[in-house]
């Protein structure tokens, strides 16, 4: 099936209680000093409808003591411990390499769950491998469960009265989330920008693709989820809330308690490593991970002609000069064949590739690659067509804001010799390798799942090398440089 943007509305889920289940889930817990709510969230879980055997527990030990599992708890469970890191990243994936279920759904060691919370969510995943499944949950106070015991918060779940313990008492709604599910018709209008409420402590994903998204960043303390969920969306994750995913979530968290020093010490992390929040980077920084990928083959084959490097530089130069500072440029050639054998220097035969090289082995932006990377590691890539024409310096973050904007997957420009550039948004691509067909053009796919544009390249700041050259040149004083009327026109035509 193929899911445009996010718009998960095809996906036709069946009715609680009315079909039967066959993917297997691993429900992990990471634990810190978890002993005083563990046992009711364990109890909540044994009484869950989904299936027994197919359900288990894994409970990641992240605490300073040993954990015992009580009494009463799901069949299969079990504690592993978190080696080689600490904190809520690098214990639920811990859980998860040590899960053997399809599905892992993470769960928070102070959350209870309705009788009917992970068949809620497992139904979704029985429709679409690539869906992440956000459940409902709401804030109280843990008092009268903790007072009611193990035992009869199990029955008061089986009988679906989880509720009653908390008449009269104040339930608070995760009110961001659910500001943004009201904003975007419980995110099928969010496009790309779902993953922001990709909040873990009830989520759920096909085990496999969190695995391929590269999983938890176990060097992160706080804020690993939306982290996490910009990971997923990168590898094409579908975000769905379900409303009857319930939970009950045993006291506030962290950001409801110190709202405003969680996110002091989480933004400077997700500003470097996580480049789709990008209000969070400030201008004229460069960042850890990059927002856009430029990629310029500058020579290929065993016996490479390569592109003449002074136009390579003068391109290269144009992108670095690009007011979109936090970006990096893959250079595509046979590197390897460069040595330090013995030449005739001038009548290198490698002479122009040597030169390239040379002109930004220091450039920390500038990266050599012996073939186009498979993996991407930006949300976006442009992949220019040759050095003949190169962006102005606001051309890159003009076409970049627009493509936010609209949400496509694919911006195909067209420049005045014929030759496309093109900007592709990895997500986006991820998706359409997803679902795409043997024979089947990918950028049919990319329209289908996300959408595709294209604008004619002079009316966006796309020029020829030798006049971008100029513009882009920094001013250094003395008379300003003539009056250019198309330039004037570009600027006014772009989006």
């Amino acid at each position: 099936m193929r899911i445009f943007r996010n718009d998960w509305s095809p996906l036709a889920p069946h009715p609680l209680g009315s079909w039967t289940p066959s993917l297997s889930v691993s429900v992990v817990i990471p634990a810190w000093n978890a002993g005083r709510l563990l046992p009711t969230v364990l109890a909540g879980l044994a009484a869950q409808s989904y299936p027994a055997h197919l359900l288990e527990v894994v409970v990641a030990n992240d605490g300073p003591v040993p954990l015992d599992l009580p009494e009463l708890r799901p069949e299969n469970t079990r504690v592993v411990a978190v080696e080689g890191g600490w904190g809520r990243a690098a214990a639920c994936h811990a859980g998860a390499l040590a899960a053997e279920g399809d599905v892992l759904h993470w769960y928070d060691a102070d959350m209870l769950a309705e009788r009917t919370q992970i068949e809620a969510q497992l139904r979704w995943h029985h429709l679409l491998d690539h869906v992440v499944v956000l459940g409902d949950k709401r804030f109280v106070d843990p008092a009268p469960v903790l007072e009611a015991g193990p035992s009869a918060v199990r029955d008061a779940v089986v009988a679906d009265r989880v509720g009653a313990f908390f008449d009269g008492l104040d339930r608070v709604g995760h009110t961001w989330v659910d500001e943004i599910y009201a904003r975007t018709d419980d995110l099928r209008a969010a496009g790309w920008f779902a993953l922001r409420t990709h909040t873990g402590a009830t989520a759920s994903v096909r085990r496999a693709l969190y695995l391929e998204s590269g999983g938890m960043d176990t060097t992160l303390r706080l804020g690993e989820d939306i982290a996490l969920g910009a990971r997923l969306a990168e590898a094409g994750a579908v975000f769905v809330p379900d409303h009857e995913a319930v939970s009950w979530h045993l006291g506030p968290t962290h950001v409801m308690d110190r709202r405003e020093q969680v996110n002091a010490y989480n933004d400077p992390f997700h500003a470097d490593r996580t480049p789709v929040l990008r209000a969070k980077r400030r201008v004229g920084r460069t960042y850890t991970a990059a927002y856009l990928d430029v990629v310029l083959e500058v020579a290929a084959g065993s016996a490479p002609t390569c592109l003449p490097h002074a136009d390579v530089v003068d391109c290269v130069d144009a992108v670095l000069a690009s007011t979109l500072h936090d970006l990096v440029v893959t250079l595509v050639g046979p590197w390897s064949l460069l040595d330090d054998e013995r030449l005739a220097v001038l009548d290198d035969p490698l002479l122009d590739l040597r030169l390239v090289r040379a002109a930004y082995a220091g450039e920390a932006r500038v990266r050599f690659a012996e073939e186009v990377p498979v993996e991407r590691d930006a949300p976006f890539r442009l992949a220019l067509p040759g050095a003949s024409f190169a962006p102005r310096r606001p051309t890159l973050e003009r076409l970049l804001l627009h493509l936010e904007h609209t949400h496509d997957g694919l911006r195909v420009i067209r420049l005045k010799d014929g030759s496309v550039a093109r900007i592709e948004r990895t997500a986006a691509v991820a998706r359409a390798l997803r679902v795409v067909e043997p024979g089947e053009a990918l950028d049919d796919v990319l329209a289908q799942v996300a959408g595709v544009g294209e604008v004619a390249g002079p009316a966006v700041g796309f020029g020829p090398i030798e006049k971008v050259r100029v513009r882009n040149a920094p001013r250094t004083g003395g008379p300003a440089l003539p009056a250019d009327e198309a330039w004037a026109k570009v600027d006014r035509q772009l989006p």
